[in-house]
């Protein structure tokens, strides 16, 4: 697809978020069961909700744009996902593993915090009112997940050292 106006980097950002969104709804279960910590593994239980409802917020902001919701291959999702399935089959002890666990998911959550906030950025830009709503929510959501995984970090990072 042509890049010639914000529009279609937009769109483009649209497709690869959603497949972000749909790749870490896939990869969320198998890390809540591979957590050790039950503040985690909550944490991953609670995120795993969270993701599903972006998923559907993400295919309504592609109805206001009158555009189909069609995912393209998000290759940093991937990558991330990939490096997360390394630490959950790394023979560690459980809250060195649920530290890594942490730093893989909090990678996730970053990425996922900078391409919301350019899509809020370029919403506004673009006078889509209807659509920067939809993902100033989502993005706070993606926010708080992330300081909650620095809270729980601070107890598993304890565990980790003493082992």
């Amino acid at each position: 697809m042509p890049m010639q106006h914000l529009e279609d980097c937009f769109y483009d950002e649209l497709r690869d978020v959603l497949s972000a969104e749909k790749q870490l709804a896939q990869a969320l279960p198998k890390m809540a069961k591979k957590a050790s910590n039950e503040q985690l593994k909550h944490c991953f239980e609670l995120h795993l909700e969270e993701t599903k409802n972006q998923i559907e917020r993400l295919e309504k902001v592609f109805q206001t744009l009158e555009r189909a919701p069609r995912a393209k291959k998000c290759e940093a999702m991937a990558g991330l996902i990939e490096e997360g399935k390394e630490v959950m089959e790394e023979d560690a002890e459980p809250a060195v593993r649920d530290a890594l666990l942490i730093a893989s998911a909090q990678k996730a959550e970053h990425y996922e915090i900078a391409a919301y906030g350019t899509l809020c950025t370029w919403a506004e830009q673009l006078g889509y009112t209807q659509a920067l709503k939809l993902l100033k929510e989502t993005l706070a959501e993606e926010k708080a997940t992330d300081e909650k995984l620095t809270k729980v970090a601070a107890e598993v990072n304890q565990a980790a050292m003493a082992e």
